[in-house]
């Protein structure tokens, strides 16, 4: 029903932006992901999706048609309602979630709040032919070896990463877009100086 509002930014909070346009102020559920890209008394553009049950209508709003798409495929996974996609959408970006979808890792998913590991499970199992349109980096399996291409690294400095403990999708985010000529140990440390961020 509604595509998308553009309008004055009036109050922000927790989860929530509104958005004054043509008069009236628009309340939008969010992901903390949007909230950082917006500023109160500043113009913004939220995609919107209109979510209508017998007690409620909630409309909710993003940054990019990518964030939109992403919490659409979400809330048709099973089980998975508005408030868990938000969740798991303020945790990671859409690219973000694409590699824990392309590689599997549920475990990945479950540091978003409330998701547990069987609904980060059945996330991976219902989306893996469907987030296809957010670049997983060339990731191809769980194994190190094939981490590599589109900028995504391999190597030692992975394989050092999931010895360690950290999810394949974890490990390579962390060292994606590294400089070149970083030695392994370099790369290693700077990697892990992300994770702790």
């Amino acid at each position: 029903m509604f595509y998308s509002i553009k309008g004055t930014v009036v109050h922000l909070e927790d989860g929530m932006a509104a958005v004054e346009c043509g008069g009236v102020a628009y309340a939008c559920s969010t992901t903390a992901n949007t909230l950082g890209k917006l500023a109160l008394g500043e113009q913004a553009a939220l995609y919107t999706h209109l979510n209508v049950r017998e007690d409620a209508v909630e409309l909710f709003g993003f940054a990019t048609r990518e964030e939109l798409d992403c919490f659409r495929k979400l809330v048709g996974v099973t089980g998975v309602g508005p408030k868990a996609a938000l969740a798991v959408l303020s945790a990671f970006t859409p690219e973000q979630l694409g590699f824990f979808i392309a590689t599997g890792d549920s475990k990945g998913i479950t540091r978003a709040q409330g998701v547990g590991p069987k609904l980060a499970q059945r996330m991976v199992l219902e989306l893996k032919d469907k987030l296809t349109s957010y670049p997983a980096g060339g990731i191809k399996s769980h194994g190190g070896a094939d981490f590599t291409g589109n900028g995504v690294p391999g190597g030692e400095a992975l394989e050092a990463l999931l010895a360690l403990g950290y999810a394949p999708a974890e490990a390579a985010l962390a060292l994606r877009g590294l400089q070149d000529g970083l030695t392994t140990q370099e790369k290693i440390r700077q990697a892990l100086k992300t994770l702790s961020d």
